[in-house]
């Protein structure tokens, strides 16, 4: 058998095939921008997904990352983690939590939820109380258990019964959601803003009743922020908004700067029934983690960091509203909150980041036909003014693509 060509062209690859990738692939980031090995600048507005709070080689991150990695890379959770401590004090001083477990994931850190609040109800002796309600449109992760959780078919097709437990309620609807509560509901499981349903957000009010609903009944408040936290939003988490808090909060995403970082945050009450042995995870909070968690979260919970997103955020909007006024037959709605931003497109999404990538600016799409906008969280005007005129350019190239296809042969 003969070796392969190692100087052929690869035309094909041995990945599985799960992703729809873009015919990209970029060398080496800096701040908001990625550079190509050709070295096209693109601005980046997708952020990894959210991922990117401090931009792509941050030095802070990077020092951080490196001085760890020249330590320590990974000794199990069956010693003592310093970095871990540390990381979960912060976490616990700066929101409702008494305790923090670390993860890999958003999804490794819903599941720790799901476990988290049926665990709470079977050492409170009712073992009975373990289905979770979830809103219809909502994202939780690729487990089996998240995928449930979400319930959305496109993504449970083919991966055999939907895993027991969870039942789907209407969006924004309290009267549906009383009505869908019954003895064994152990929690509900909420995003405060749907990221990759739409960016669809939940007025304050409702999330309000469902902390009043949660009280009454003895359900326990589950606030999926893999999305919103790490102050996405102009706030450390998006709950802050609302004048409640959760019995649960998961994080991941930003909590990390782009290394693979999620935590499940719960109250004491709450947390009580995870004792040793009840649940666990091989590298989960490993210190190469927590030296960058760490310093992510210095850098967010500095003096006038989140006020900063949230004026950039101010003047993204501005920008944003001139612009749909400018190209309605593109863009007709702006969501969101914070540096968590969603376009609802006229055309569809597909073609709205194919154009924008055109442009040289990376984008992402979501559920509802919506462009979410998902910078770095350090960007400022420089930045908005670039990203604005790359949609408009886009924008304009679309409509008149359009008015091409329209025209008599």
């Amino acid at each position: 058998m003969n070796a392969p060509d190692s100087n052929a062209t690869k035309t094909s690859t041995s990945l599985y095939n799960t992703f729809a990738r873009a015919p990209l692939e970029f060398e080496r980031g800096e701040g908001a921008w990625v550079f190509t090995r050709g070295g096209d600048a693109y601005l980046d507005f997708s952020a990894g997904i959210a991922v990117n709070t401090l931009g792509h080689a941050n030095p802070v991150l990077v020092q951080a990352l490196t001085e760890q990695a020249g330590k320590l890379w990974h000794t199990s959770n069956l010693f003592r983690i310093p970095g871990q401590e540390r990381l979960a004090d912060t976490l616990v001083a700066n929101t409702f939590a008494d305790r923090v477990f670390f993860a890999n994931s958003g999804a490794e850190a819903n599941e720790a939820a799901i476990k988290t609040a049926r665990r709470y109800h079977y050492v409170n002796g009712q073992p009975e109380r373990f289905r979770i309600l979830t809103v219809e449109g909502a994202f939780h992760g690729r487990t089996l258990a998240t995928l449930a959780a979400g319930g959305q078919q496109k993504y449970l097709d083919g991966f055999g019964p939907k895993a027991e437990g969870f039942d789907q309620v209407p969006f924004g609807d309290i009267e549906l959601v009383k009505a869908a509560v019954t003895p064994e509901t152990a929690a509900i499981m909420i995003e405060p803003i749907q990221g990759e349903g739409g960016v669809r957000a939940f007025p304050n009010a409702f999330l309000r009743e469902l902390r009043a609903l949660c009280d009454a009944t003895g359900m326990l408040l589950i606030m999926d922020e893999v999305q919103t936290g790490i102050g996405r939003t102009g706030k450390l988490f998006a709950y802050e908004w609302t004048g409640i808090a959760p019995d649960i909060l998961t994080a991941a995403k930003g909590l990390g700067g782009g290394f693979p970082l999620g935590a499940c945050l719960a109250t004491e009450a709450a947390a009580a029934g995870m004792t040793p042995g009840t649940h666990g995870t091989t590298f989960g909070g490993n210190p190469l983690a927590m030296a960058v968690g760490n310093a992510v979260l210095d850098a967010v919970l500095a003096d006038g960091f989140l006020e900063h997103v949230r004026e950039t955020a101010r003047y993204l909007s501005q920008r944003l509203g001139a612009l749909r006024d400018s190209h309605p037959d593109v863009i007709d709605d702006i969501r969101g909150e914070g540096l968590l931003v969603g376009l609802h497109a006229v055309k569809p999404v597909a073609d709205v980041v194919a154009a924008l990538r055109d442009q040289h600016m990376l984008a992402a799409g979501a559920g509802d036909n919506v462009l979410r906008l998902l910078p770095p969280l350090n960007i400022g005007k420089a930045e908005v003014d670039a990203a604005i005129d790359k949609l408009e350019a886009a924008f304009t190239a679309l409509e008149a693509g359009a008015a091409t296809a329209q025209q008599p042969a």
